[in-house]
């Protein structure tokens, strides 16, 4: 696992100075996310960055867009486009958005952004691929923050409705949202019977565990006759000190002596 810890580094290093240089975004739920993202692309997806529309592939889709740094950190890792671009997110002429785009950005299965919508664009993508009889897999990662909406109930009783165990969610559950902590907001809890009472095969794990995903991610191949939901713990802004479980860094730019002290933790974590 220790490649994949210096990756899950280097992109950590990667989000914060492409927001520091970006002057906004969204660094704490892009932490959160990281190992994730990392696992999904590096081992468990079939993908190919050299034919990004490669019928076959394997379907993402991040529904937190806000999120989206980590992913465009990967994709840039992964050859999808040039690293170059990371640079000036945010910037008009520059492809990588504040939120993912599917006409500008190589890699990018879907717009995203507006929360409650990204579990029925991946159902579709699901659907499709029962319907087309492809083998491909479908998976999409929801924020805990993001099940208060109520788009995301109606479309995960679709994916029972449809059988879709060729999908499976993942929620990025750090416990807190721009306003408050997720209980506060609007309670959600309990996650796990809840998701259950809904028809999913539910799996708890450590988000931040490459072991843990993995396994999880391999037991979810073998769910036959419903979609899987992996409730991924984390932590919000994991790897930077002064950011872990701090809701002021839900949408918040480090200056670039924060930068600079968030990426030396990073290294030398």
């Amino acid at each position: 696992m220790d490649d994949l810890k210096q990756i899950a580094r280097e992109t950590r290093k990667d989000i914060i100075q492409m927001i520091e240089l970006a002057g906004s975004g969204h660094p704490g739920g892009s932490l959160s996310c990281v190992e994730i993202i990392v696992a999904l692309y590096y081992k468990i997806m079939r993908h190919n960055p050299k034919n990004p529309k490669w019928p076959e592939r394997d379907r993402f889709i991040l529904s937190k867009g806000h999120a989206v740094p980590t992913l465009y950190s990967v994709l840039s890792r992964k050859g999808y486009f040039p690293r170059e671009w990371l640079w000036k997110l945010r910037k008009a002429g520059n492809p990588l958005q504040g939120h993912p785009h599917l006409l500008s950005t190589p890699g990018i299965e879907a717009s995203t952004g507006s929360l409650g919508q990204g579990l029925s664009i991946a159902n579709g993508m699901a659907l499709a691929g029962k319907l087309d009889n492809k083998d491909y897999r479908v998976y999409a990662i929801i924020g805990d923050g993001e099940i208060g909406e109520g788009a995301i109930w109606e479309a995960s009783m679709s994916s029972k409705r449809y059988k879709l165990d060729n999908l499976c969610a993942i929620l990025d559950h750090n416990g807190l949202q721009i306003d408050g902590s997720i209980q506060a907001i609007k309670d959600p809890y309990p996650l796990k019977p809840k998701w259950e009472a809904f028809g999913w095969e539910v799996l708890e794990v450590n988000g931040h565990s490459f072991n843990e995903l993995l396994i999880a991610f391999s037991e979810a191949k073998k769910i036959k006759g419903k979609p899987t939901m992996i409730i991924a713990n984390t932590v919000k802004g994991k790897g930077v000190s002064f950011m872990e479980n701090d809701i002021l860094w839900h949408g918040k730019a480090p200056s670039h002596e924060q930068a600079e002290q968030a990426i030396n933790e990073i290294e030398h974590s």
